[in-house]
């Protein structure tokens, strides 16, 4: 096949955009021709605060992308036909959205449903289908609770959308870019706070909410130590804590064990949607995004060609320009 344009991350927090071969697919794969990708916050995270060895640079092309729409130019499965457009939601070893074209076994490629808006509406089903599998995880009844979500990235904006849409009476959420707390009234949030450092602000926020017992649910979307301290002192006793953010450190993160202890807190991480069996939360999302049960059209910032992607990247890291949600257009 015909070479293609490629990000590669060519040293920690430095992307470039080079050509490459086109990913010949094996049995069962798929070669889709890619529209749209978008930044997810655990791609900053790989980029910004991996810790991959000299030898690994570059890196695969197009890798860490893993948010993606397209077209079907080559299959090897049945389940899909050539010109088909998808949902591309690949899983570790092929995540590669961040190039013209992207080659993954055809169950991570979802087929779009029928809809007159903008493909990159149906593109934020990736991450929405991300906060649906991880709070179908915790199996907990949100009906009539206070619901607390640190970070307002694009998943932290879902999972507020999702409390509320699962009953909670009141939603809080918090972050340090002002540009996402304006959207967050949007998805749910009834309260939206100006994160700091020491967690006050969300704190005073929550205890002045719950007349000072504290938030039922937690759910922690940032991967910060801070944040995840946090969690721990604003959930009340026997509340739930939910740990979606992407570590941004491999070293121990130290809390009070027994403040969690005392509270009987009850608490999972989730990650790897990718590797529910029928991808139902996917599929899910692509619905209620169709069918406009939920308006993702304020949700995209910025759309960058493949070339900018360093720029795209560095502007999704900083939030700088009041960046939300940063795309890449082909």
């Amino acid at each position: 096949m015909a070479d293609m344009r490629a990000a590669r991350l060519v040293e920690p927090g430095k992307m470039s955009c080079e050509k490459t071969a086109i990913l010949e697919p094996g049995p069962g794969q798929v070669v889709v021709r890619n529209d749209m990708a978008a930044i997810c916050g655990s791609d900053l995270h790989q980029v910004f605060f991996g810790n991959l060895g000299a030898s690994s640079f570059p890196t695969e092309p197009g890798w860490p992308g893993h948010e993606g729409v397209g077209e079907v130019v080559e299959t090897n499965d049945d389940s899909l036909k050539v010109g088909d457009k998808v949902l591309t939601i690949p899983g570790a070893g092929f995540q590669r959205c961040f190039a013209d074209y992207q080659t993954l076994p055809a169950h991570w490629s979802l087929k779009l449903p029928d809809y007159d808006g903008p493909v990159e509406d149906l593109l934020m089903a990736q991450q929405f289908g991300t906060t649906i599998y991880a709070l179908r995880r915790g199996n907990m009844d949100f009906t009539g609770k206070t619901v607390a979500v640190l970070g307002q990235g694009s998943a932290g904006m879902f999972f507020a959308w999702l409390a509320k849409h699962y009953g909670a009476e009141t939603v809080i959420v918090s972050d340090l870019s002002p540009a996402r707390l304006a959207q967050s009234p949007i998805f749910g949030a009834d309260i939206a706070i100006q994160g700091d450092a020491e967690g006050r602000a969300i704190r005073e926020a929550v205890m002045d909410s719950t007349g000072g017992r504290g938030a039922h649910i937690v759910i922690e979307a940032v991967g910060h130590a801070e944040t995840i301290l946090q969690s721990i002192d604003i959930a009340r006793p026997r509340g739930h804590l939910v740990f979606f953010g992407l570590p941004d450190t491999a070293q121990p993160v130290q809390f009070s064990y027994s403040k969690f202890f005392g509270k009987q807190l009850q608490a999972y991480a989730v990650v790897g949607a990718q590797a529910e069996e029928d991808l139902s939360s996917f599929h899910k999302a692509l619905d209620w995004i169709s069918r406009r049960q939920i308006d993702v059209t304020e949700m995209v910032s910025h759309r960058l060609s493949l070339e900018a992607i360093d720029k795209a990247m560095l502007l999704a890291h900083e939030r700088d320009e009041d960046a939300l949600k940063v795309t890449l257009t082909f």
